[in-house]
């Protein structure tokens, strides 16, 4: 008995020094450890204890300067990086590869589904994005988170004898994908040709626009000058005044104001409002419009990171007769605007499908070394405080989606039914 006691405490004294030299190990570590920071960019010490081969020259390894001692930004860890590259590596980069690489990575990161980075060229092509005209193969682009789609196809044309349909998104030009599919610039770009030039394009044909996946067709295109009216007007029966508004680009409101005084000429008593498929465009048109139809008032509320201003109504209204506004799932952004406007001020009965629920405002800002990005730097709220984004206008008469200024349209017809009737009461 005595000897297995003895046995037993030997073990257990050679189990306390085991642990006693771990831990003495561990402590060991954990000094060097700080040391190594104590001594980081110490360059005198470093050298009088003949380790200046981890001296770090602060113009070669940039990071250490850009925020302080600390390393609490994106812009200084990157700049550590590109300091050690330029300084050691053996292999070299491409500086503007390398800039849209990590740009378009880290505004990833941001969640923002409409954040764009535009190098030199996309930004020198984004101009076209703010055009009037439809593109040569007879389509009207618009964008939904990145994405170039069909908003609007001129019958007759190219596009449209092809099979392309509104709401169809462009997969490939001439065999060419793009991760993530083809933004709007870069689609408007590649397509717009001279007269007579054929291009590829496989679209997408998802269930609606938000939808993913969807049937693919590839169609050969044929370019030809191409230019549609943006403001349609006319007669609908003897009493209502039709006007429909593909885009709310600069001459928007004058052209509508032309076709109120027109149709009022010719004897009309109540309106109709057809914003399905416009994809929004100048806020400052938006406001203009409402303003024909509603004399006073919020039109809308911004949102922004710092406060909520808005945007009335102002001066008489050109007209004060009953108005239905039709919208469907590609009414999106300032047209948005326009349906919330008229429909929380009890102005209009909105008629149609749900819009898209585009509440937001992108801001574009040049960078200093060429090119651009595209951020969400607003939020639209409706006169009575609702958010347009994601929840877009819900109709007050849904209706199930008809072609736009068809006889057997049924949303044209019921909006048509509820003006007529507050007409003549």
């Amino acid at each position: 008995m005595a000897f297995r006691r003895k046995r037993k405490r030997k073990d257990a004294s050679s189990r306390n020094s085991r642990a006693v030299r771990v831990m003495g190990s561990f402590v060991f570590i954990c000094l060097v450890f700080a040391a190594g920071f104590m001594l980081r960019g110490n360059d005198v010490l470093l050298e009088r204890l003949g380790m200046d081969a981890f001296s770090i020259d602060a113009e070669q390894n940039p990071g250490a300067t850009v925020s302080g001692d600390t390393f609490d930004s994106l812009a200084a860890r990157i700049a550590e990086i590109q300091g050690i590259i330029e300084q050691d590596s053996l292999n070299s980069y491409s500086l503007d590869d390398a800039t849209r690489s990590t740009i378009v990575d880290f505004l990833k990161e941001t969640g923002d589904p409409y954040v764009q980075y535009y190098d030199v060229q996309s930004y020198a092509a984004y101009g076209a994005n703010e055009a009037d005209a439809v593109y040569g193969v007879g389509v009207l682009f618009g964008d939904y988170k990145n994405q170039a789609y069909a908003l609007d196809v001129i019958p007759g044309s190219s596009a449209q004898t092809s099979g392309v349909r509104e709401g169809d998104f462009v997969v490939a030009i001439d065999g060419e994908r793009k991760d993530g599919g083809w933004p709007l610039p870069d689609a408007i770009k590649r397509i717009d040709r001279e007269d007579g030039k054929t291009v590829v394009v496989t679209w997408r044909r998802p269930e609606n626009v938000e939808s993913p996946g969807g049937e693919e067709f590839t169609t050969t295109l044929v370019c030809a000058a191409a230019e549609r009216e943006n403001v349609v007007s006319r007669m609908r029966g003897e009493n209502v005044g039709y006007i429909r508004v593909r885009q709310l680009n600069r001459d928007a409101t004058a052209n509508v104001s032309d076709a109120i005084s027109k149709l009022t000429g010719k004897g009309a008593k109540a309106f109709v409002l057809d914003l399905r498929n416009c994809p929004g465009g100048y806020l400052t048109q938006a406001v203009e419009l409402v303003s024909l139809f509603q004399g006073s008032g919020v039109v809308v509320q911004i949102k922004t990171k710092d406060n909520v201003t808005t945007r009335s109504a102002t001066g008489s209204p050109l007209t004060t007769a009953p108005l239905a506004v039709i919208v469907n799932g590609n009414t999106a952004a300032a047209a948005e605007v326009v349906a919330a406007s008229l429909q929380d001020n009890d102005r209009a009965v909105v008629v149609g499908q749900p819009t898209m629920g585009k509440g937001t405002v992108q801001m574009m800002r040049e960078l200093t070394f060429g090119g651009a990005i595209s951020y969400t730097a607003a939020e639209y709220l409706t006169p009575q405080g609702r958010s347009l984004d994601q929840a877009g206008v819900s109709p007050n008469v849904v209706a199930a989606s008809g072609g736009s200024g068809a006889t057997s349209d049924i949303q044209l017809e019921l909006a048509v039914e509820a003006v007529s009737a507050r007409a003549e009461s």
